[in-house]
């Protein structure tokens, strides 16, 4: 168990120098990369007999696209944990949205790299400057949700960039309305920018009540939002453009202000948007987090310009499984991509047969 400390403290010391730099080429993000996938493949079990039954080992892969890369529900129905969970400071679980109560889990040994992931990306995609904003945050707190990777995301916003003034505007007996509308109001009669900030279907909750008081918000210049989650059957679903354009005439913030943080709890690490004057807008990770775009029934890339199933490997997930298989349908686009929602058809059958494969190969 020592020894097995140890190394993972070493890897977490690699990650964490890696986080730091400026930048990352192309050469070093590929070694330390098969760094961490030999890290995993030597301490977590079920990946390892995964990756042996592709003829995926440290020897054989040279480079991080060859990485297997483990579908996001094996998160729901094995321990993908290098270290033992009961020695983790936290464990952050998954909304349970698409399997009524299963939740998937996601084990950090500790929050260093999570936390150094989440403030180096939101500082350079949120907050490039060293203005701090006062926040609205339209999401439980880490004591009502302790298991949450986005309650302790938030805390992390409103600790590093937020002003001692800025809450959470959720709590156990809902939307805080009448206190939120109050702060908006101070904000605007000060004319010093807010920031909102929280789950997409707390964002639809607070502009219905805001309607039904016929209630709405000219925030001032600076001011931005920041939405992340989609609407998980949480509130009425709404088209993304038309959702942009309801955000933006409720607060009166410019759409190209209005940003959507894409993320999962089976990663460490965030993509962003640049605004949402038009949508699907495209999406961009820090130099630690790289993505391919597979067809899930081959597990092999796309053609260039196709669609494809996104997976990502994130260097933040030094402990869990260096690459994962999401079920969101993904097109490069420049330097990033955009998102096309979820896998439908054979798409979604490729990602089930996925899951199939690497359960049996992984409880072999």
């Amino acid at each position: 168990m020592a020894t097995d400390n140890a190394a993972s403290a070493l890897i977490a010391s690699d990650v964490l120098a890696f986080i730091d730099h400026a930048s990352g080429s192309d050469d070093a993000f590929n070694a330390l990369a098969l760094k961490v996938f030999a890290h995993q493949f030597a301490h977590n079990l079920p990946f390892q007999r995964f990756c042996q039954g592709r003829g995926k080992t440290p020897r054989m892969v040279k480079s991080w696209r060859d990485i297997p890369a483990v579908p996001i529900n094996a998160f729901k129905d094995l321990t993908l944990s290098c270290l033992p969970p009961e020695s983790c400071a936290r464990t952050f679980k998954t909304s349970g949205t698409t399997r009524g109560d299963v939740k998937g889990q996601h084990h950090h040994p500790d929050l260093a790299v999570y936390d150094a992931s989440m403030l180096r990306n939101f500082g350079q995609h949120v907050m490039p400057s060293d203005a701090r904003l006062r926040m609205g945050v339209l999401f439980p707190d880490e004591v009502l949700m302790p298991h949450s990777s986005l309650a302790h995301y938030l805390a992390l916003a409103i600790t590093h960039f937020g002003t001692p003034d800025s809450r959470h505007y959720l709590d156990e007996n809902g939307l805080c309305v009448d206190a939120l509308c109050q702060a908006l109001e101070a904000a605007q009669a000060s004319a010093e920018p807010f920031m909102l900030l929280g789950a997409s279907y707390g964002f639809v909750h607070l502009m219905d009540a805001l309607q039904a008081r016929g209630q709405t918000f000219r925030l001032p210049t600076g001011s931005r939002l920041l939405d992340t989650g989609g609407f998980k059957g949480q509130s009425r679903e709404v088209p993304m453009d038309l959702f942009y354009e309801q955000l933006s005439a409720c607060f009166g913030v410019s759409r190209d202000q209005c940003l959507n943080m894409y993320g999962m709890t089976e990663l460490s690490t965030q993509f962003y948007d640049v605004g949402n004057l038009t949508v699907p807008s495209v999406k961009r990770g820090p130099h630690w987090i790289r993505s391919r775009l597979l067809d899930p029934l081959t597990g092999h890339e796309v053609a260039a310009g196709a669609q494809g199933i996104l997976a990502h490997t994130d260097l933040g997930n030094y402990n869990s499984v260096v690459t994962i298989l999401t079920e969101d349908v993904g097109q490069a686009m420049g330097n990033g991509f955009v998102l096309l929602g979820r896998a439908q058809g054979t798409q979604a059958k490729g990602c089930s047969m996925a899951v199939d494969e690497f359960l049996q190969a992984a409880k072999a």
